[in-house]
């Protein structure tokens, strides 16, 4: 799809555009006057069709490359009978995706800022081809360190990928439609997990002749790596760094801060000091690292009190994402819709508790059909609670980088991932699995309470406000040190 230089405005988008002056009567693009520091000069803003695209593409390689991390995980009975190995050197083939994360988070989200979305896009797309067609030539007994050689070439690609959504969102999207927009970013993570989850144990059977299982092996490799391919030259053609008019009021503002105003380091220091978001950081780790750890370890679980049920596991944990993305839509058009970020997280979070704790005294019931329905509740909660915390920490950190703020979230929710799947591993392995679920909803009650001690302000939408009604020219530093709009919008508390 070519770039749409015409400057017609989308006429399909539904219910009022940011940027918009008449909608109905002109349809034309606005003009605004943005914080600049020094004068007031008048700034258009657009909203080009092609944006679905450029969102549509990302979720495709980021579906691949969510694909690659539960691959080995849930058929992780075959996968150590194939390769000889023990349950935690099989684990670390999904845990190497949350320990690559961590070092490398901070030089990727540099990269962001100093060269932009293409760029990053292009590195992920790179590294996933790479990563795939490794694991083709490892699909041999012998061959163990080359498959998690390539397993790690894909937790790379993860780095450029995992952050991206709140970004690309509001790079390309308007005011009433960002946090739609990045829920469809997570959607396509997500997807990849359920894929990941329903392919691998049909298209690689329990078997016992070494050969035939290599076959098999060999087979889910070269499905990948063609996939991975096909998406990576459809990014080259396409991919666009960003629109040539800004989407929003506070997206033209961020444009209007000189390159040489900006300090990776000083923005990084800010977001440290600042507590709501620190508090969000937390609580956003300790519930997506119970997902990373439900997740890892689902197969070994359901194996547990449903022997030979490999291919249920699978679909148990599609269940789980499938669910899961459909709480991520809806939470993301109730954002749009609503704005309270603050509320809709916290109730999420609660019901991912109790979700968390139905699921761990049903799963020993012996009833596969309860385990399934437990899962789905389970996953339409923890998992449709991402793209909120997204969504939250941009608002929290306006107009520090979506990226860096996106960064530090999962970086945090990688840290807790590796915590919580070697403990719940080894509480499973000595106690079983109700204590291991159970010590999991202990740390879900905990992100509970910080989430319920987070105070909400909601920046990006107070810059937006504030442009629409009059001109602004300096920025204020609050008490924590963050640049912020001269007035913070707060929510109502609960």
């Amino acid at each position: 799809m070519g770039d749409d230089t015409s400057g017609a405005q989308d006429t399909k988008d539904d219910g009022p555009r940011s940027g918009a002056i008449d909608m109905d009567a002109t349809n034309q693009t606005e003009r605004r006057s943005i914080p600049n520091g020094d004068s007031d000069p008048g700034v258009k803003t657009h909203l080009y069709k092609k944006r679905w695209a450029i969102m549509f593409l990302f979720s495709a390689y980021s579906l691949t490359n969510a694909y690659q991390w539960i691959q080995y995980g849930i058929i992780s009975n075959i996968i150590m009978k194939f390769y000889k190995v023990e349950a935690l050197a099989a684990d670390w083939l999904s845990m190497v995706f949350m320990l690559t994360y961590i070092p490398f988070i901070f030089p990727v989200t540099w990269l962001l800022d100093k060269k932009g979305l293409r760029v990053i896009a292009l590195a992920a797309n790179v590294l996933n081809c790479a990563g795939t067609w490794i694991k083709v030539a490892s699909a041999r007994p012998d061959l163990f360190m080359v498959t998690m050689l390539g397993q790690f070439i894909s937790a790379l690609a993860q780095v450029f990928i995992l952050g991206m959504p709140s970004r690309l969102a509001s790079v390309w999207f308007g005011t009433n439609e960002v946090s739609t927009a990045c829920s469809i970013g997570v959607f396509g993570n997500q997807l990849g997990i359920a894929i990941g989850f329903l392919i691998p144990p049909i298209l690689v059977p329990n078997l016992d002749d070494v050969n035939e299982l290599a076959y098999h092996i060999r087979i889910m490799f070269f499905i990948s790596a063609g996939v991975t391919t096909f998406i990576f030259i459809l990014v080259v053609i396409m991919f666009k760094e960003k629109p040539e008019i800004p989407p929003t009021l506070a997206q033209a503002h961020a444009r209007s801060i000189p390159p040489n105003e900006y300090s990776y380091m000083a923005s990084i220091l800010r977001l440290l000091r600042n507590k709501p978001f620190m508090l969000l950081v937390v609580s956003y780790g300790l519930n997506v690292g119970c997902f990373y750890a439900v997740s890892t370890l689902l197969n070994r679980m359901i194996i547990t009190h449903y022997p030979d049920e490999e291919v249920n596991a699978g679909r148990i944990g599609l269940t789980i994402v499938i669910a899961g993305m459909v709480g991520s839509l809806i939470c993301g058009l109730w954002l749009d819709k609503t704005k309270t970020y603050k509320q809709t997280t916290l109730v999420v979070y609660l019901l991912s508790l109790i979700g968390m704790l139905v699921y761990a005294f049903t799963l020993s019931l012996g009833h596969l059909w309860v385990v399934f329905v437990t899962a789905g509740v389970l996953g339409f909660f923890m998992t449709g609670y991402l793209p909120l915390g997204f969504e939250f920490g941009v608002e929290l950190t306006y107009p520090e980088s979506e990226g860096t703020s996106s960064g530090l979230l999962n970086c945090s929710a990688q840290i807790f991932g590796i915590i919580f799947t070697l403990g719940q591993g080894r509480i499973i392995d000595k106690w079983g699995t109700l204590a291991g679920n159970l010590f999991l909803s202990a740390f879900l009650l905990i992100g509970t309470v910080m989430t319920a001690c987070i105070k909400s302000e909601l920046r990006r939408q107070q810059a937006n406000l504030q442009s629409k009604v009059q001109p602004v020219n300096t920025m204020t530093v609050d008490q924590e040190g963050n640049i912020s709009p001269p007035e913070i919008l707060k929510e109502v508390k609960l």
